[in-house]
């Protein structure tokens, strides 16, 4: 890819804005520290107290249950604790390894278009992925990005099985975005097995390290740093945690 040109998905502000901040959270963040943080910002960002937001965290072991999760898919409830995430979707793994992106931006800015904006996220998974040779897909239907592994047993039907790599859930607060994204570098993928991924049973779960690549969530955040501003345009690291910041 063309690195000045935009790509066809791009999700850039309608005017010349200042940069995304971007913030890299140390350590395990708590869910529901994180929850708490991305509201109060969300509300800011409306308010225009804040600026816009991109937030790497890191989560210990746990599940989140979207707005649209049916219990049955909740496999084995005692395995980690259960959140309400109140963004949508179904049931989602968080873990160690995990990059976790919350994404806190403005649409009225930039377009007021969900179906757009998660395109884009989409785009900004696969351009990322990209960077390391990782063909990323998407699938009708299937929200969330995927990896064809012809390695393995295929499907039913006769087709190469697909495993999932990065999964998406957002929610708007008067056209203000919160929660984000989830692509797995180096998480325990058994840990995925109490539940049914965003409810979509009958294909895997993958991750970086899982096809072979020996990627640190370091080397992910500079490929999603660099992909984020191919598609949402510039953002400017901070000089420590949002936490810390904040406290």
């Amino acid at each position: 890819m063309n690195e000045t040109a935009a790509p066809a998905q791009a999700f850039h502000p309608r005017e010349a804005a200042p940069p995304v901040e971007w913030r890299v959270e140390p350590g395990l963040t708590p869910y529901e520290t994180a929850l708490a943080f991305m509201e109060s910002r969300a509300d800011a960002i409306r308010a225009g107290e804040a600026g816009e937001m991109v937030w790497l965290v890191e989560h210990p072991p746990l599940y989140t249950a979207g707005t649209s999760a049916a219990p049955e898919d909740l496999l084995d409830a005692g395995r980690f604790p259960v959140h309400k995430a109140g963004r949508g979707g179904e049931y989602t793994y968080h873990g160690p390894g995990q990059r976790v992106a919350y994404v806190m931006l403005d649409l009225k800015q930039r377009r007021e278009d969900v179906r757009a904006f998660v395109t884009a996220l989409e785009e900004w998974i696969i351009a990322s992925l990209a960077r390391f040779n990782v063909k990323g897909e998407r699938r009708k239907g299937r929200v969330g990005v995927w990896v064809v592994r012809p390695d393995k047993p295929p499907l039913p039907d006769g087709t190469p099985m697909e495993d999932k790599i990065a999964a998406i859930g957002i929610r708007l607060r008067r056209w203000v975005s919160f929660h984000g994204i989830a692509v797995n570098v180096e998480p325990d993928l058994s840990h995925y097995s109490g539940i049914v991924p965003c409810g979509i049973p009958g294909f895997g779960i993958t991750s970086l390290v899982d096809l072979g690549l020996p990627v640190t969530l370091a080397d992910f955040d500079v490929a999603l740093k660099q992909a984020f501003e191919e598609v949402f345009g510039p953002a400017e690291a901070g000089r420590d945690g949002a936490l810390a910041r904040s406290a």
